[in-house]
């Protein structure tokens, strides 16, 4: 009788212990996870806050939140015009570059804000982000602004596209290329030294060569005459279509559309 008595004193334990477990268990499985989420909070960003363990992103869940990144970072460009900056500036050959881009700006009704070694707004072209950027560092340092706006915003040099001026091809002609050589002009030289190579696309401006001997550095930093804004004005038109292109349907498709003179624009519009 001793024995039994024993035993069932021992049975009761262990049945009252196993009931104790049971009713935890319910109490943790009603918070609707089979695990303490207070328990399985992970903390952020090394700090005492924590989030609950089942929006921690799994290793899958991590890999798509990278390939959106990438995404969004396909889908953004930055479009860089070249010129220098001031009143006495305003209107010169040199400043081709802030025509286009300033006319972009215009077309979104975007406005100008005065930020770190250029002058920036930003643009939406269905649906891509697009920063345009009119560097303040002056023409031959130029490199400074593009490589500083290219690491801030995160954008890779293919989605850049350098609008710049050109004395080597006649007036109005637009030139796009996907690389090459500065071709003596010393803001693209200096963004090529700058960047470490010349992989970058670049849209020339035409603005003619209409110039003596010894007098080129009067000429590009001399203001469009009349004649010359004549034919100049529709083109910066055109150009912007090309930097369009460029941001919806890459360089390959701008080049065949867009490059060319004057002649070219009514097959750019067919």
């Amino acid at each position: 009788m001793q024995i039994e008595y024993i035993g069932m004193k021992i049975l009761k334990r262990i049945f009252s212990r196993c009931k104790s477990v049971c009713q935890k268990g319910d109490a943790v499985s009603r918070n609707g996870e089979g695990h303490s989420r207070e328990a399985d909070s992970v903390p952020v960003n090394g700090t005492s806050a924590s989030i609950p363990a089942d929006e921690v992103p799994s290793a899958q869940g991590r890999e798509e939140i990278l390939c959106q990144e990438d995404d969004n970072k396909s889908m953004k460009y930055l479009i860089v015009g070249l010129g220098n900056v001031g009143a006495e500036y305003e209107g010169t050959r040199h400043n081709a570059g802030f025509m286009v881009v300033d006319a972009l700006a215009r077309q979104a009704k975007a406005k100008w804000s005065l930020e770190r070694r250029a002058w920036r707004t930003e643009i939406k072209i269905k649906g891509r982000i697009v920063v345009l950027i009119k560097p303040t560092t002056y023409m031959n340092l130029s490199g400074e602004a593009v490589r500083y706006w290219l690491q801030a915003e995160k954008i890779g040099v293919e989605n850049m596209l350098v609008v710049v001026d050109d004395i080597a091809i006649p007036l109005g002609t637009l030139r796009m290329k996907k690389q090459g050589s500065g071709g003596g002009h010393n803001g693209l030289g200096n963004i090529e030294m700058l960047l470490g190579h010349n992989r970058f696309a670049r849209l020339r401006i035409g603005v003619g060569n209409n110039f003596g001997r010894g007098h080129q550095i009067d000429y590009v930093l001399g203001a469009f005459d009349a004649d010359e804004l004549a034919v100049l004005e529709p083109r910066i038109e055109q150009a912007c279509k090309a930097v369009q292109c460029f941001v919806t349907q890459g360089p390959d498709r701008a080049m065949n559309l867009y490059n060319g003179g004057p002649q070219n624009e009514t097959s750019a519009q067919q």
